[in-house]
């Protein structure tokens, strides 16, 4: 089984070349290694799980169904916007990263 950080190098790698994509910089400041969209952050990996940026309403439906959590950026304050899909997500995470993407470039 793939680890984290190979699933998310794999998403990564899907969605490069696509038009307003760039791929994580490698730095250390926040944003560094996550995916941007016209350089908004769509999807990142974070403490070994992919977090995403979605509609309030599709984050709170996955956090009620169980596929994982309100991602709280170590501040203890959940983001309503913002999805960390838990380690026993059925979800595929190349799908919610172009669900991610999606919302984010509509934006």
């Amino acid at each position: 089984m793939p680890t984290p950080e190979e699933q998310f190098m794999d998403v990564v790698a899907s969605f490069s070349g696509r038009p307003g994509v760039t791929p994580p910089s490698g730095g250390r400041a926040f944003g560094d290694s996550a995916l941007k969209v016209d350089g908004k952050i769509f999807a990142m990996l974070t403490r070994e799980q992919l977090v995403v940026k979605l509609p309030k309403a599709r984050v709170a439906d996955l956090v009620a169904a169980g596929e994982g959590e309100y991602f709280t950026a170590g501040k203890g304050r959940p983001m309503k916007e913002w999805f960390t899909v838990g380690p026993d997500s059925t979800l595929d995470w190349k799908t919610v990263a172009e669900e991610a993407l999606q919302f984010v470039s509509n934006r």
